[in-house]
């Protein structure tokens, strides 16, 4: 089975046709104010094309995780507010997902127009384990549509997940692959398949628990793998290191042990941190020190000191590496980067990433918290080689997993 493209779709003609489009509006928000609109502006090009062809499109979405029910906290209205502010066509928002309000304008869109549905996952049949359940809801998405609908992916951010409207859409309608994730997975084959070397791939978070299964499928693969973020404790101590009251899974010691002993054997090395940023409390204005990495508890804060971000040294040394990297993957912040004082170490990394680019490696900024970071500091989403939209999709697509939103489509 080979996945069908948006230019097929466009090539048989939208005009007049319902067209229901899976985007990734699951932006970031600080009240009702979006805080990073990324997501917003990677969605708006595939309805655009629909749109300016005369397609009447149907756009659903998901924000956040309500618990299967209407919530005014998880409402898609700030990011579809952005979206209609960019948009040079009329963008509405339905008071529902597949209720009156949907059917009534879904029924009155006019050739160009949008609407989005509100939060998909305000069904509870959108993440159900239920196959039943999934494919009811599934078919009434698709009943909005009325006759000659389609159907595109372009949501990268949720091809990982088994859900209605990404894998049992594509059943009901016929479906076809969005630029997005077809660009997603162009790129993420790059990474996978014969990544040009040396190959560096930096991994910071805040647990090192979430990317076990990457580092395990990485393990002879890439050359070299930088640890930061919250992660590094639980790989210092692995060492044998004391890492005072910073984050530790200490169920992941053994675990992380065998990946050292591993990678050394597989001509994989791991790059830890030298020196780290250690404050007196998870506070911005918190006092702070730099201490060697063997050393975290020799501060003035002692035992109760806590690390926030990677150190000048450090920092220096991940820069180095990634300047001589031919392909460089970078997943999760080095730093409590929303607290200025420790952001030195994550925008360090962003820099030497933008000037890798500059040097022309391929670049992959891993979504999430990553891109999030490069954009709070200041960087520009042209200076690297491509921002992922969906970080657990990408990291799942890195571990080797099979992705049913993309199994769905074929690609």
């Amino acid at each position: 089975m080979t996945a069908h493209t948006l230019d097929e779709l466009l090539a048989e003609g939208v005009r007049g046709r319902h067209v229901l489009v899976r985007s990734d509006l699951n932006v970031p928000l600080d009240g009702s104010t979006v805080t990073d609109d990324g997501r917003v502006r990677a969605s708006l090009p595939v309805i655009a094309k629909l749109a300016e062809a005369g397609a009447r499109v149907i756009v659903m979405a998901h924000l956040g995780r309500p618990k299967g029910a209407p919530d005014e906290k998880y409402s898609l209205r700030p990011a579809v507010e952005r979206l209609a502010e960019l948009a040079a066509f009329p963008v509405r928002l339905a008071a529902d997902v597949v209720g009156p309000s949907a059917k009534e304008l879904a029924a009155s869109l006019a050739d160009g127009e949008a609407l989005v549905l509100e939060n998909v996952r305000f069904d509870a049949r959108e993440t159900s384990k239920d196959d039943g359940e999934r494919a009811a809801f599934a078919r009434e998405l698709a009943e909005l549509t009325g006759d000659g609908g389609a159907y595109v992916d372009d949501a990268f951010g949720a091809v990982h997940r088994k859900h209605a409207s990404v894998y049992d859409i594509a059943s009901i309608l016929p479906a076809y692959l969005g630029e997005l994730v077809r660009t997603e997975v162009e790129v993420l084959k790059r990474l996978t398949e014969g990544a040009e070397r040396p190959y560096v791939v930096v991994l910071g978070g805040s647990k090192v628990s979430d990317k076990l299964a990457v580092i395990d499928n990485l393990i002879g693969k890439a050359d070299r793998l930088l640890v930061g973020g919250g992660m590094l404790f639980t790989f210092l101590a692995a060492q044998g290191h004391k890492v005072g009251s910073s984050l530790l899974e200490r169920d992941q010691i053994g675990t992380v042990q065998s990946y050292l002993e591993r990678a050394a054997a597989a001509g994989t090395e791991f790059v830890l941190p030298t020196d780290v940023v250690v404050a007196s409390k998870f506070a911005a204005d918190a006092e702070h020190e730099v201490a060697s990495a063997d050393a975290i508890e020799g501060t003035a804060f002692g035992e109760t000191g806590i690390g926030l971000d990677i150190g000048p040294e450090t920092a220096a040394a991940f820069a180095k590496e990634i300047a001589t990297a031919r392909t460089v993957f970078w997943n999760g912040p080095m730093g409590v980067f929303e607290f200025p004082a420790f952001a030195a170490g994550t925008k360090a990394v962003a820099q030497a990433l933008a000037d890798a680019t500059s040097a022309g490696a391929l670049t992959v900024v891993g979504g999430g918290d990553s891109a999030a970071a490069v954009r709070t500091l200041g960087f520009e989403d042209s200076q690297f080689g491509h921002i992922s939209t969906g970080g657990g999709a990408s990291l799942e697509y890195l571990e080797g997993k099979e992705l049913p939103g993309l199994t769905a489509l074929g690609a």
